[in-house]
């Protein structure tokens, strides 16, 4: 049965990508922000798959009009045997602890809202709705969310969420996000069955327990030898191999720092710093958050990270590059803002799970 994904806040596209590797062929891609979107077909330049409606910048609201809708979408609903999914992470700071904290009433905390609406409005098959994990774990925003669930719920959604850890699905990183996925009933019945984290690799107990090594002293372009026991798959290192990030595009993406004399005493694994922390070669990384006065330094370099660096532990593929010709913070940011692409495309493999037992259950498989 052919499905379309129509991405929303769509960013830089790791999410997007993590479906496309799951088998989902992307409908349409909307992101306001014009470098982010620029960002975004630059890095597919090379790819064949054009999105069947195209690109999209506008305000997400746009699309509660039925005249905006009608216009882009002029066969919304008419192509027999397709399912309709939609996906999106809305902009995050407000529900998170870390960032501005101001809940469903910020300027970006209303966003999600907005989507929640749309997904009642136009109704699709299924949605992903992804987001940090203060929306479900701070009791602050912890009532919005029961709220938005309760609405989708109303408007005949059978609803699925969990609070996943990037590591778990081989990105080398600590990083857990919030995904909420729903499939009307309408199309699959009231027993339709998702579990999101069917198609993690590894379980994060048997992760923390592996002999991780803690602290080195920082040497430049220093050799410790990989120890034994560890996943070495989800070590900073390999990813930097994997993507050979010295000679990728975006290997020389690298901001300056005035505070050498400082960054220079840190020791390889010191990540527990409030600013300053140095990733160690051969473990994961903290979670990639390149604001917030947060700097994460090479393990045995003198220097910062670079964007090349910042996309292997985010699980992106080492033909992903970023223009030349973007601000080097927006670079950061889009790529600290994504869902790694590795969980993306576990996330997608389960709700294809989903999608693969309704048709075999009823005789389109």
């Amino acid at each position: 049965m052919p499905t379309q994904i129509y991405s929303f806040f769509s960013g830089v596209g790791f999410l997007d990508l993590g479906f496309q590797n799951a088998g989902f062929d992307i409908a349409f891609v909307d992101e306001y922000d014009e470098r982010f979107l620029r960002a975004y077909q630059y890095a597919r330049r090379n790819d064949l798959h054009v999105p069947r409606y195209g690109y999209s910048h506008l305000d997400v609201r746009s699309f509660l009009s039925d005249d905006v809708w009608n216009e882009i979408f002029p066969d919304y609903r008419q192509q027999d045997n397709t399912l309709i999914g939609f996906i999106g992470g809305p902009p995050c700071p407000d529900f998170s602890i870390a960032g501005r904290n101001e809940g469903k009433d910020g300027k970006n905390g209303q966003l999600t809202s907005v989507y929640t609406e749309l997904i009642i409005k136009r109704k699709p098959d299924f949605f992903l709705l992804e987001n940090v994990k203060g929306l479900y774990q701070t009791q602050k925003h912890r009532d919005f969310y029961d709220s938005i669930k309760r609405r989708l719920r109303r408007a005949g959604y059978r609803l699925f969420d969990s609070v996943e850890n990037a590591l778990e699905y081989g990105v080398p990183q600590f990083r857990e996000r919030l995904f909420l996925v729903g499939f009307t009933s309408r199309t699959f019945g009231r027993n339709v069955r998702c579990e999101l984290g069917a198609h993690n690799l590894l379980k994060l107990q048997d992760i923390f327990n592996a002999p991780w090594p803690t602290t080195s002293p920082f040497s430049v372009d220093s050799i410790i030898a990989c120890p034994d026991g560890i996943p070495v798959n989800l070590t900073v290192e390999h990813w930097f191999e994997l993507n050979d990030v010295m000679n990728h595009p975006n290997g020389q993406d690298i901001f300056g720092t005035k505070a050498h004399n400082k960054f220079d005493t840190i020791c390889e694994g010191a990540t527990t710093g409030k600013s300053f922390k140095r990733l160690h070669r051969w473990r994961y990384s903290p979670t990639s958050a390149y604001g917030n006065n947060e700097v994460h330094l090479h393990p045995y370099k003198a220097r910062r990270i670079s964007v090349a660096e910042a996309m292997a532990i985010q699980s992106a593929p080492a033909y992903f590059s970023l223009p030349a010709d973007i601000p080097l913070s927006a670079k950061f940011k889009m790529v600290g803002n994504a869902v790694p692409v590795l969980l993306a495309q576990g996330i997608a493999t389960s709700i294809l799970d989903t999608i693969n037992l309704f048709m075999e259950e009823h005789g389109n498989g």
